[in-house]
């Protein structure tokens, strides 16, 4: 029941979407097809994820505050969560609306990770086309060199590479331990390094074993990614100022 409902509002139309643009732009082989289809879905929920970014931005400069109601209210927690909770309203910050957004995107990224996963490339699952979307004439070749059926090390380079990035700029700089800190705050600081060196290694390496066009969809994403956060800091910045 939830696959079928899956497939009809969010698996099927994205298909048929990445199909018509390859029949309409009959130059682009399927690895530049892919490149525009995801800067498009991504331009699509630039709204949703702007409002999340604002926000994690937001607690980032919050943080010195929340800290300071920790420690003010050290073992008791009814007293914690009534003062973050006003110190939230205070500055106007949402902290769930990052959880909603992130919610409403996941069926999405996952229908267009599937799709270039599996999802019917060359051929094509005319089955799953709509009645007006034609089917082409379908390359694998990305600008006539890389077969994007299969892994290719150079694509594999390059997601890790922009996952590094996109991380770097997405989460906070990591500082040198101070003395004192709790086990939660080491924790923090591990999954911040972690992510930060290790989970670029790791895409690069499923990248390199899966299929071609996935990695171009996880670079285009993660290129995006970075320009939005940039362009977020720059306009939260001058609004700021």
């Amino acid at each position: 029941m939830i696959s079928n409902i899956f497939n009809l509002i969010v698996y099927q139309p994205l298909y048929n979407g990445l199909i018509f643009l390859m029949d309409v732009v009959p130059w682009a082989d399927a690895g530049v097809s892919v490149i525009i289809f995801t800067f498009l879905v991504k331009w699509a929920l630039f709204p949703l994820s702007q409002k999340a970014t604002k926000t994690q931005l937001k607690m980032r400069e919050a943080q010195a505050g929340i800290d300071a109601i920790k420690e003010k209210h050290k073992g008791d927690r009814e007293a914690h969560a009534r003062a973050t909770m006003a110190f939230y309203k205070e500055k106007n910050i949402n902290p769930f609306s990052t959880f909603f957004v992130t919610l409403i995107q996941i069926p999405i990224i996952l229908a267009l990770y599937y799709i270039f996963y599996q999802g019917g490339l060359p051929n094509v699952q005319v089955e799953t086309l709509y009645s007006f979307v034609s089917v082409p004439v379908v390359s694998m070749k990305f600008l006539g060199l890389i077969d994007i059926t299969k892994g290719s090390l150079i694509l594999a380079i390059l997601v890790s590479a922009s996952q590094y990035f996109q991380v770097k700029f997405a989460m906070p700089v990591t500082t040198q331990k101070p003395a004192g800190t709790s086990m939660k705050d080491d924790f923090s600081r591990t999954l911040n390094l972690q992510m930060r060196y290790f989970l670029p290694v790791l895409v690069g390496v499923i990248a390199y074993n899966i299929s071609g066009a996935v990695s171009l969809y996880w670079i285009t994403s993660n290129l995006f990614a970075i320009g939005q956060e940039l362009y977020i800091r720059e306009s939260f910045s001058q609004r700021k100022n």
